[in-house]
């Protein structure tokens, strides 16, 4: 898949989708993220980039064609990413200052996946700041179709990371890893990508 949402792609070794708001630029990130996931490019989504990659997949493998994130499309026929059940009273009341999901929360992780090979560990703490969620009404659809979701809220309500079966690093979390990283101590999500840009560069060679 190329054409003109996509040129220039085909020279990058790896691709991260970060945060963002609103609908500014969405088609050309899900335009992006296809390209990484059908020519096996290294992908990490963070926050928005988690759901954007969502979006992708529930429209181009799973079917739902006009799936979208109620933020983007309030009308989305399959709202695969909607907004947190208690925050839409806050916005009903107009209440956008610090009522979004800050801090840092616990995350359990999928025993043997990918995450778990990057953190060594079951369980883990990160940063969020977002209002709106994997939808879960989706999650058997997606879970057949191939996605693994391998980060979840201890209450098993909340989906804090996907990743996709045969590639090579696929990954997206609703959590903020860049808040914890530092230049002397990056975070492993960031050297787990960053190896796999490596790799996929010397493959090509």
């Amino acid at each position: 898949m190329e054409n003109e949402g996509t040129k220039g792609l085909e020279v990058v070794d790896g691709i991260i989708v970060p945060q963002g708001w609103g609908s500014r630029g969405v088609e050309g990130k899900i335009k992006a993220i296809q390209y990484a996931r059908e020519n096996k490019i290294p992908y990490l989504g963070l926050c928005f980039g988690m759901q954007m990659a969502v979006i992708e997949f529930g429209r181009n493998v799973i079917g739902l064609k006009k799936a979208n994130s109620t933020e983007v499309d309030p009308q989305t026929p399959h709202p695969v990413i909607h907004i947190m059940p208690e925050q839409e009273k806050y916005l009903a009341k107009h209440q956008y200052g610090g009522t979004i999901r800050l801090g840092a929360w616990p995350c359990k992780i999928l025993p043997k996946s990918r995450l778990h090979q990057v953190y060594g560990r079951l369980l883990i703490s990160e940063r969020h700041r977002h209002r709106y969620e994997f939808n879960n009404k989706y999650k058997k659809q997606f879970e057949k179709a191939g996605v693994v979701f391998s980060g979840i809220s201890p209450d098993g309500k909340l989906v804090e990371a996907v990743e996709i079966l045969n590639h090579p690093f696929f990954v997206g979390t609703q959590f903020h890893p860049e808040y914890k990283s530092r230049p002397l101590k990056p975070h492993p999500l960031f050297l787990r990508f960053i190896k796999a840009a490596k790799e996929k560069n010397a493959a090509h060679r």
